[in-house]
């Protein structure tokens, strides 16, 4: 082969190769457009009508506006929402099944003995979404103003005394455990299928106290249907400024903060997580969203998918110690 066809050659390779680069970047740009090209589902693992299913449907109307395709909702409630996980383990890591997870998840992995699941391994983080604080509230029949009169009551009443949750493994239901573990009480916990379900007893009586979500515990404190003795928080909450904490109320340490995020199937595309997390900083932005977040009580904070994804690994360290010195056991 003489020098000029080498040349010639060495040439052609060269500008196939570029060629080929520069497809595969039009087809990944090209990808990333598209996305999403058809609907979208967010699966949650709690009912309709909950705080985490209200956040979820706030996120999911602002994706629908910003990337104009629906994002729909599917409550899968069940099994401390680990039903609605594991279904979320093993979609498509194609950005078209997320998983809207709360706090529950971390708790779940050392709550239950066998579950299937590892939020490291498993999935890839998205975006936090919002958090909020829990807040003890009893059924008016109870006769207890504060958190000591409730012990008091629960110590004479073991047999009738019985507190809610919206599911096992949920901070509700932790928050529950670890009231216990302070302060020595052996009320039962009742796991209900979701946080309004739940609610819905408390209210008629049929369990006489509950460590609810300030979003949809609020409501019904101030319309006169509960009463509201303590946030779970150490802070107390702007929305309910004359709350005290649990720990003003004697009962220390105590700090349990709800939360809620987006999370997708390990290996979703890099550009499908960033253009969702994108769109979600941005609506923390809109005075509907502040609006909505202030009536919730919630606070919410822009992230990378790689600092909620570190978030998410602090919250499964921090809640093992809580589970394991609770002795609360699902199998």
């Amino acid at each position: 082969m003489t020098k000029t066809h080498f040349s010639r050659r060495r040439r052609l390779v060269a500008q196939l190769a570029l060629a080929t680069a520069a497809g595969a970047c039009a087809l990944g740009a090209q990808a990333q457009q598209a996305y999403p090209s058809k609907p979208v589902r967010i699966v949650v693992g709690f009912s309709a009508g909950g705080t985490t299913d209200v956040v979820a449907r706030l996120m999911a109307k602002e994706l629908t506006e910003a990337l104009g395709e629906p994002f729909v909702i599917d409550n899968r409630p069940g099994g401390g929402s680990n039903i609605a996980t594991d279904m979320v383990r093993l979609a498509p890591a194609d950005g078209y099944t997320l998983l809207f997870m709360a706090v529950t998840s971390t708790i779940n992995q050392t709550l239950y003995p066998n579950v299937k699941f590892d939020l490291m391994r498993d999935f890839d983080a998205v975006a936090l979404a919002a958090k909020v604080p829990n807040i003890l509230v009893v059924n008016p029949a109870v006769p207890a103003k504060t958190v000591q009169e409730l012990i008091d009551w629960a110590r004479a009443n073991d047999d009738k005394a019985a507190y809610a949750s919206s599911g096992s493994g949920t901070s509700i239901h932790m928050a529950g455990e670890l009231f216990k573990v302070r302060t020595g009480l052996k009320t039962q916990h009742i796991p209900y299928k979701g946080s309004a379900p739940a609610m819905t007893d408390l209210i008629g009586g049929q369990v006489q106290f509950m460590f609810d979500n300030m979003p949809s515990a609020w409501p019904h404190v101030q319309s006169g249907k509960l009463r509201a003795l303590a946030v779970t928080t150490r802070q107390r909450s702007p929305s309910a400024p004359d709350v005290p904490t649990m720990e003003e109320s004697g009962v220390a340490p105590f700090d349990v903060t709800s939360w809620f995020g987006l999370v997708a199937p390990k290996g979703t595309p890099k550009e499908i997580i960033d253009k969702i997390n994108q769109v979600m900083n941005a609506s923390f932005d809109k005075p509907q969203i502040r609006q909505a977040y202030d009536k919730l009580g919630a606070v919410a904070e822009k992230n990378t998918p790689q600092a909620f994804g570190q978030f998410i690994h602090d919250e499964v360290a921090g809640w093992a110690p809580v589970v394991k010195a609770s002795g609360a056991r699902v199998d």
